[in-house]
């Protein structure tokens, strides 16, 4: 029964209709008035009238439009009067308001009998929970509806109950496990597959979404998981098998341990999914990435497994022969001039990134037997198939199984080289592409052991008829030469040069283009040696460069472009003499034509110009007018950002190339990811002109600190735009700097506005890498302005920036300590667990580097706003993480050091850690210890003088533990010897016995590796020599 007056549908219902008009004026004139009308003027009405039309609308498709157009105005963000924050148009309502819609919705839920229908109004239902969620409001009937509805007689009832849990796994959190376990069982053994497989993406779900300790609860779930699966092999059922491995795949993300007591009868069923080629692909391939899945997020479980890696390297060699099957002779895939086919859905693909994925997971001892079992006989086979799965098995595991390959590359060398002979095209395709993987995983070897033996027999495949081929083989030695030195490159630039010479006269446009992108990478190994062959080649560039703009050689003139600068950058300036000024009008007569926003030759162009900046020094000033309207433009840019609320929308954006979709709560934002790469190229070009020109650039520097660098520091779309303003703003102070002199007006001003922004962004953020380069950001524009550069206002906001930052540190490791307690026997640290733990110890180093550079230029004017933290040093300095002590360590260093006699105010918080630090376990723990001790000698006066003779035994003890020259250890052992020479050179007087312990320091000696630590070492040796 409608409680809305029915004048509220008679204007509702046209205007619903005129909203899915296919004439977009109509729609537009539609889309005004609901924003005006009713989402402004009675946004209570709106939702109620919807919910209404979803319940009695005789017409299925104005049910299904009513529930989508709800979710979307439930979403809308509303100002509310007395408020700064906006908050969703549902949450926004009075509470009788929403008590009354959301019953009606859920009535709605329950009597829809159109599976279409029903879904949209569940995914309407879904959104409000997720409103509710996110706001800490309770919903208490929803979840004894949905239970109900699980019950429920209707298959499509059910699904859709386990559809809305999916979505919103939070409003089953709270609930009681045997609740939710009787439920999901349910879902698990329903009679409908739909609703089985439905039930196990809501499980998925839910599993995400609550913490580890208590995932373990449901680990008796497994066995009820894995038997929905069988009957649909059984069946055929290539449909509802991929689905359900999709949710499986989920779970063995979250929680691998939990299939640990059926792992093997796991294994053993997807090895006979992957093998039954009366399957679909992409339920084959779904099984395939299972079982990658387990050995990314639990390698060891993969390994004791008996039969886990040998069925698996057989299962992807058999999937890579998959491969070419309508083209036995390769004669379309030779005829084929698309070489960016999409192919990431087809077996053979999946495979090698399976392979890969083994080899980098479960390492070479685990994966190199049963590969090299089956290599040698498929290399030997009489179908081309199998060699080329060879090749690239031997392309997807060398990096893997580097450590241990490396020691074998005669033998890998042996099977991979004659397949440069093959008869048949792709596999001598496939060889090339093994050569240059191989020269990028095993770099240096490679070059230096086994140049003549590449060489030598990959130069002679640009001869091949296939134009593919010789363009695969230019490829694979653009990988082995950039790796290689200079001095080994030169015996064989004769013979390179001339076949890729032939290779430019090839009627293949992208032969051409290959074969120039080879001798660029060519130009800049062999840096000055190419000087013989410049006469030959910059000629045919130049013509190259000079041909009419057409469109189709675009690409052509732009790998031209890149050649010519790198032979310019490789030569250099005087052996090019005037063509130097010609490429660089060349350059700019291309730039003034270019009209076309998606012509390949703009982005080229850029780097060129920073070619060429580099080239020329300060001649390339005369240009710059030219070359930054374009480069500002680009750097400047703004982030191009949509907002999608419906199903199209979101799909056509999917669809369409450079964009990013992000979900955000219950919309999705679309961001032109294009626009924001090319904004970061601009900005990183402008750091190499800053750079490279100094005060010539100073023109630009207010302009680009203003629009764009100190903006781009809080670009928070686009990290890399980030990261790439954080490296301009100490430059382009730089620039500032040299031209108006360190202590100008001028450089004054330009300080104080860099400064407040440069501080703003060092608070604590999700991207912990990004924010480790803005405190770097932070410390090189000090170095920049140097001594009493900071006030103690700013002194002050960066020490309660670190304080936030040091908090939030905590968190992050004593979660990662919970979690590994939560952890079972054999699960390894994710790979996302490692990359944060690198990114912390990055983090705490720049931080390190900030304080150290405050200290520098500032000395104790820092002690009053540093001292506030101390309680952080104690907790560092004696924190059971190694990475916290250096910390800590080197910060009380640099108390010692620019402090001097006043450091002695806090001996307290520095005394007991240096002793214990000079015992510490790990070897840089050590050296920073011995660092500050003997700099305790040298600056920290009188005070400090008892202290620093005391620890001489300590430091003589450093000297003599074993292994004390080994790599690992020798910094710390060098830092102690020159420690005990501060102390003998600055406190002689309190060291008893002085002659015994110099003879003993002479046996402490050498000093060779830390250049730091010398000259203190050898200037007290050369004292005592003098006396």
């Amino acid at each position: 029964m409608s409680v809305l007056p029915p004048e509220i549908h008679a204007a509702l219902t046209p205007l619903l209709q005129a909203l899915s008009s296919p004439d977009n004026v109509v729609r537009t004139n539609a889309e005004g008035q609901l924003n005006s009308e009713w989402v402004a003027q009675r946004p209570d009405i709106l939702l109620m009238g919807l919910v209404e039309q979803i319940q009695d609308a005789a017409d299925p498709s104005t049910r299904t439009f009513a529930a989508v157009l709800f979710r979307r105005m439930a979403t809308k963000n509303q100002k509310l009067p007395n408020s700064t924050e906006p908050r969703e148009l549902f949450l926004s309502l009075p509470q009788q308001q929403k008590i009354a819609i959301r019953g009606k919705l859920l009535q709605c839920l329950q009597n829809e009998s159109i599976p279409a229908v029903r879904h949209k109004i569940g995914d309407a239902v879904a959104e409000i929970a997720r409103q509710y969620a996110e706001d800490g409001e309770p919903w208490p009937e929803l979840l004894g509806a949905l239970f109900q509805a699980s019950q429920s007689p209707d298959a499509g009832q059910r699904e859709n109950a386990f559809k809305i849990f999916a979505t919103t796994p939070g409003i089953i959190e709270k609930q009681h496990e045997d609740v939710v376990h009787g439920a999901f069982t349910k879902g698990f053994k329903d009679v409908d597959v739909s609703v089985r497989i439905t039930a196990m993406d809501a499980f998925a779900s839910f599993f995400r979404s609550i913490e580890k300790k208590s995932q373990k609860k449901y680990y008796s779930a497994a066995g009820e998981i894995l038997n929905i699966l069988p009957p649909l092999n059984e069946a055929g059922d290539s449909d509802n098998l991929t689905k359900a491995l999709l949710a499986l795949i989920e779970l063995a993300e979250i929680a691998p341990t939990m299939f640990k007591q059926l792992f093997h009868s796991l294994v053993q069923f997807s090895i006979t999914v992957i093998q039954d080629k009366e399957l679909g692909d992409q339920a084959r391939q779904n099984a395939l990435e299972l079982m990658a899945t387990f050995a990314d997020y639990n390698a060891a479980m993969c390994r004791k497994d008996p039969s886990y890696t040998s069925d698996m390297v057989t299962q992807c060699l058999s999937l890579m022969t998959d491969i070419g099957m309508d083209d036995d002779d390769a004669a379309e895939w030779n005829a084929s001039e698309d070489l960016d086919v999409e192919e990431s859905d087809l077996n053979h693909v999946a495979g090698e990134q399976c392979m890969d994925r083994l080899a980098n997971k479960l390492g070479g001892q685990a994966v190199l037997p049963p590969t090299f079992n089956w290599l040698p006989r498929m290399m030997q086979s009489s179908a081309w198939r199998d060699r080329h799965a060879a090749l690239m098995a031997i392309s997807a595991i060398s990096e893997g199984c580097r450590d241990l390959m490396v020691g074998e590359l005669d033998k890998v060398l042996a099977l991979v080289v004659p397949a440069l002979r093959d008869p048949h095209s792709r596999v001598r395709w496939a060889g090339c592409n093994a050569l240059g993987q191989m020269s990028t995983d095993f770099a240096g070897t490679m070059q230096e052991k086994y140049h003549n033996v590449v060489l030598t027999n990959i130069i002679p495949v640009l001869d091949s008829a296939e134009p593919r081929v010789q363009s695969h083989a230019a490829a694979a030695l653009v990988n082995f030469c950039e790796e290689a030195e200079k001095s080994v490159l030169e015996p064989y630039l004769d013979s390179l040069l001339n076949h890729l010479l032939q290779l430019l006269q090839s009627p293949k446009r992208f032969v051409q283009e290959q074969a120039l992108s080879t001798i660029a990478t060519i130009a800049d190994s062999a840096e000055t040696a190419f000087g013989k062959y410049y006469d030959i080649l910059m000629p045919l560039l130049f013509n190259v460069l000079k041909e009419e703009q057409s469109k189709e050689l675009r690409l052509l003139r732009a790998k031209a472009m890149e050649c010519a600068t790198l032979i310019a950058l490789a030569v250099g300036k005087e052996r090019m003499g005037q063509d130097a000024l010609q490429l660089v009008q060349l350059l700019g007569h291309i730039q003034s034509n270019i009209q076309d926003a998606d012509d390949p030759q703009s982005q080229y162009l850029l780097h060129c110009w920073g070619r060429m900046c580099r080239v020329l020094g300060q001649d390339f000033v005369p240009y710059l007018p030219s070359v930054m309207p374009p480069l500002m433009e680009l750097a400047s840019a703004k982030a191009d950002i949509q907002l999608l609320d419906d199903d199209e929308a979101i799909h056509n954006y999917e669809s369409e190339e450079g964009w990013e979709l992000v979900p955000l709560k219950g919309k999705v934002i679309g961001i032109k990811t294009s626009i924001l790469e090319d904004k970061h190229m601009a900005i990183e070009l402008i750091v190499i002109y800053a750079q490279q020109l100094e005060a010539a650039f100073e023109p630009y520097v207010r302009e680009i600190m203003q629009n764009v660098a100190l903006p781009g520091l809080a670009f928070f779309f686009h990290d890399p735009v980030r990261v790439a303003s954080a490296k301009s703003v100490p430059m382009l102070l730089n620039s500032y700097k040299k031209a108006h002199g360190e202590r100008s007006s001028q450089m004054a001003e330009l300080w104080q506005l860099t400064l407040d922004k440069v501080l703003e962004v060092l608070t604590p953020e999700l991207a912990i890498d990004t924010l480790a380069e803005m405190y770097q950001c932070f410390y090189e524009s000090v170095e920049v302005l140097g001594k009493d550069s900071l006030s103690p206002t700013h002194m002050a906001t960066f020490i309660e920036a670190a304080r936030g930052t040091l908090e939030e540190y905590q968190v992050r490791v004593r979660k990662r300590l919970e979690d590994k307690q939560e952890t079972e026997d054999g699960e390894e640290d994710t790979e996302d667990t490692l990359f944060a733990i690198e990114d912390d110890q990055t983090l705490l180093s720049d931080m390190n580097k900030a304080f150290h550079t405050i200290f520098k230029n500032q000395g104790r004017s820092f002690l009053p706003a540093w001292s506030r933290l101390l309680p952080f040093y104690d907790a560092f300095i004696t924190n059971r993480d190694s990475t916290q002590r250096q910390w800590a360590l080197c910060i009380m260093d640099d108390v010692l050091e620019f402090c001097g006699e006043q450091s002695w105010t806090y001996q307290d918080h520095i005394r007991q850690p240096l002793i214990d630090g000079m015992r510490d376990e790990i070897p840089a723990n050590r050296q920073a210890a011995c660092y500050g001790v003997g700099i305790a000698a040298q600056k920290g006066g009188p005070a400090w003088s008892d202290f620093v003779a005391e620890c001489l035994p300590t430091l003589f003890a450093v000297c003599q533990i074993p292994n004390a020259r080994e790599d690992d250890h020798v910094f710390a052992t060098e830092n102690a010897c020159a420690s005990i020479a501060k102390i003998l050179q600055s406190n002689a007087a309190k060291v008893p016995n002085v002659q015994e312990v110099v003879a003993h320091w002479i046996n402490t000696l050498p000093v060779v590796n830390d250049e730091e630590a010398a000259p203190y070492a050898y200037m007290f040796l050369a004292q005592l020599i003098d006396q």
